[in-house]
């Protein structure tokens, strides 16, 4: 794993930019981290799995702060091979160019923001809201519970399996704020959180989930550099159902039933939403027991034959399904089975939608012509208006933007942050978007909309 430093002599290498974006691949990785570059080529043994690869042949200085203690940086300098060389200038237009001056001035402004932050303390949880959130949560489903055991009426059950899914969707925000290690320093009670939410309530494995969601921070909405790097957004991986790009939808220009789904996507898009929720529980399975289903990661391989609670996984989402289908049993064959769709299409409705304001109908970069971190990450977001029920039904993802720049960042805190981070953006002239909900979602079918439009004029129909 790695060929880091191995003697001084290497570790006093001058690297050019344009060398370092030569490497991109698992295989064959380089990443610089403050002026120092590393080879971490086959590191599999990484804590956070195959996300290390997603800045291969890259800067990773800031996504580094975003996801690591300080403490992570010793690991880091086993790795050391040389040091960037900027007085070469890359003749190819890659993300790695030379960075001039008033760029360094805006990374330098944005981490000493990130430096004001933790001294204010906003990146410290408040027990009682999680508490709180929890024991809420727990109501949902004892009501959706209620509903289904209690009741010999349809549209009764038919509600439980509403809050079910409500309650799944909520479980989906509460893991997440558990697994970004917002709420406890020591990361191994994040953990045990997240398989309680995650793999017992919601049905999720926390591996599987990690290993999307951590790449899905790391390059959101970028393109794959090269084949067989890991420096694509496997949240925009929806083809051959959705296309965010024309370069997305091409793949579909031989294809009767591809074109006719890229040709209406924009009508497709909520129903297609609905198997949101099953398609994930169906790569959760497939991850943690195996089976038929293919992940949307590129290093899924590596993050499944590392993982951290295999026996917890297998055994907590054996027990998710038992207790599902044990609340199932007390309805007639057709209510129980009408309570699961429903319950199950909801969901994913409730989640997807959420997800899709976040990013969808933004921003898609080529991983090699990416921007900073932070315009980056301001760029390809949408925030959504907040109000009481979008602070609720979203779970602090209404301030994505603020979210992807500060992952660890407790959710009660993000209001705080959010002016903070919109002032700056201001300041420096940087891209902010935000929309309500409604707005939010007619942009995202505006922008399917146009991809289809660009796609049949590109691709004619022979």
């Amino acid at each position: 794993m790695g060929r880091g430093g191995e003697n001084v002599q290497e570790i006093n290498r001058k690297i050019s930019l344009e060398e370092l974006s030569k490497h991109r691949t698992p295989e064959d990785a380089w990443i610089s981290y403050k002026g120092k570059v590393y080879d971490v080529s086959k590191w599999e043994d990484h804590p956070g799995g195959s996300v290390i690869f997603t800045h291969a042949g890259d800067d990773c200085t800031d996504i580094f702060a975003a996801f690591h203690p300080a403490s992570a940086l010793r690991d880091l300098k086993n790795f050391e091979i040389g040091a960037l060389d900027e007085s070469v200038i890359p003749s190819a237009l890659s993300a790695n160019k030379l960075k001039p001056e008033k760029q360094k001035e805006f990374e330098k402004g944005y981490r000493e923001l990130r430096a004001k932050l933790l001294a204010m303390g906003l990146f410290n949880a408040s027990p009682l809201f999680y508490v709180y959130k929890v024991t809420s949560n727990l109501l949902l489903l004892a009501a959706a519970a209620y509903c289904a055991i209690k009741s010999e009426s349809f549209a009764v059950h038919m509600l439980g399996a509403v809050i079910l899914g409500l309650f799944w969707q909520q479980c989906g925000w509460l893991a997440h704020d558990f697994l970004h290690h917002q709420v406890f320093k020591n990361r191994f009670y994040g953990d045990v959180m997240g398989l309680i939410i995650g793999d017992l309530f919601q049905g999720f494995s926390v591996q599987w989930w990690k290993s999307k969601h951590n790449a899905h921070h790391a390059v959101p909405n970028l393109h794959a550099s090269v084949e067989g790097a890991c420096d694509g957004d496997p949240d925009i991986d929806t083809m051959p159902i959705l296309a965010w790009t024309l370069k997305m939808a091409e793949t579909a220009q031989n294809s009767k039933i591809g074109r006719m789904l890229i040709s209406w996507q924009a009508f497709f898009y909520f129903p297609v939403l609905l198997f949101a929720r099953m398609a994930w529980a169906h790569q959760s399975w497939v991850f943690v027991w195996g089976g038929f289903g293919q992940h949307s990661v590129q290093g899924a391989a590596i993050d499944k034959k590392k993982m951290k609670y295999p026996t917890a996984e297998k055994v907590l989402l054996v027990l998710h399904y038992v207790g599902l289908f044990t609340i199932m049993s007390y309805m007639p064959l057709f209510n129980a089975a009408c309570y699961f769709l429903l319950a199950q299409t909801s969901c994913g409705l409730f989640l997807a939608t959420v997800f899709g304001l976040g990013h969808n109908g933004m921003s898609v970069y080529p991983a090699n012509q990416r921007p900073d971190f932070w315009k980056l990450q301001v760029t390809t977001t949408r925030n959504v208006t907040s109000n009481w029920f979008v602070d609720w039904f979203c779970g602090g993802l209404q301030y994505q933007v603020d979210h992807h720049l500060f992952p660890m960042l407790p959710r009660h805190n993000l209001k705080q942050v959010h002016e903070l981070v919109e002032s700056f953006c201001k300041e420096q002239g940087v891209t902010y978007h935000e929309a309500d909900m409604w707005v939010g979602t007619l942009e995202v079918l505006q922008h399917l909309s146009k991809v289809s439009v660009e796609f049949i004029k590109e691709f004619p129909a022979m």
